[in-house]
């Protein structure tokens, strides 16, 4: 819409429509086959000979469209554009029955969208002045914030990490496991199974308050720290590594002995923290037990 010139290239992924989430007309389709339909009906009514083509990338979602010519005359491009307006207030009155009115669209609110489209302007066409195509409409930040624990500062996140694996370890364990270690057999203490919500009891508010800001919270910050938690069925436990190994040996010989020359990128941390210390021994286990064994 911004220039007759425009051409256009688009990879469907989440299914949104203009103003929220896009609702299922037909259920002799596919979900994802309906929605392909629909955006290609977009770019017909904007007056694009819309072409599909399937990408080879590896996703289950590789169908593109593409528009790169007009249906009609530039000397019928206001024409069009009126077509266009009414075609988006369709749209958005049918929307507002299925959700509360509110101008526009806030991205903000809803983070699965995807950006879907990379638009070419050429220079010597701009956009009339104060031309508003939607009221209110606020596209997603250049720079997203990233919401996922993955930039919260190491130091608390290594601090939430303490208290929870401490808050398993003390209370009163389910079973013991034992491990054979140099001829000795020793009991090494995995602790207790909590649910979510019990963890989150524990943890003081001004911590859970931060991380409500972040998408999955907790549970995302847990599951990030794989190395020590183990979340199954919205229960956390901590990870026992000797039920990893039987995985590790069915790699071919080569490939083993490569990863084993790669693997000690960071510390241990049941090494470091854990009571018992570390369930595996050194050679076995793929953290680094002590700084000389970083790579």
């Amino acid at each position: 819409r911004s220039s007759y010139s425009c051409r256009y290239f688009v990879l469907p992924c989440c299914f949104f429509d203009f103003h929220g989430k896009y609702s299922r007309k037909q259920s002799k389709k596919t979900q994802y086959r309906e929605y392909l339909d629909f955006v290609a009906q977009v770019g017909f009514v904007c007056g694009f000979h819309v072409e599909e083509d399937c990408l080879r990338i590896p996703s289950t979602k590789r169908v593109c469209l593409i528009g790169k010519n007009r249906t009609y005359p530039p000397t019928e491009c206001s024409l069009i554009d009126k077509q266009i307006t009414q075609y988006i207030n369709n749209r958005q009155t049918s929307a507002v029955v299925t959700r509360d009115r509110r101008v526009g669209f806030n991205h903000r609110d809803h983070p699965d969208v995807c950006k879907e489209a990379d638009v070419e302007h050429p220079e010597n066409e701009t956009e009339p002045a104060g031309t508003i195509w939607m009221p209110g409409f606020q596209p997603r930040e250049k720079v997203e914030q990233i919401r996922n624990c993955a930039s919260l500062p190491r130091d608390f996140v290594d601090d939430v990490v303490l208290n929870v694996a401490n808050l398993l370890l003390n209370a009163p364990p389910q079973k013991s496991y034992s491990n054979m270690h140099g001829g000795n057999m020793n009991t090494w203490n995995q602790g207790e199974s909590l649910s979510l919500k019990e963890v989150a009891e524990h943890l003081n508010k001004e911590t859970l308050k931060r991380l409500k800001s972040e998408y999955g919270g907790l549970q995302t910050l847990l599951k990030n720290n794989h190395q020590v938690f183990e979340v199954l069925n919205g229960r956390v436990h901590i990870r026992d590594w000797r039920k990893e190994e039987p995985s590790r040996k069915t790699k071919p010989e080569v490939k083993r002995r490569l990863s084993a020359e790669a693997f000690k990128t960071r510390l241990c941390w049941f090494f470091s923290h854990h009571p018992d210390g570390c369930s595996l021994p050194s050679e076995s286990c793929p953290y680094a037990h002590g700084t000389e064994e970083l790579r």
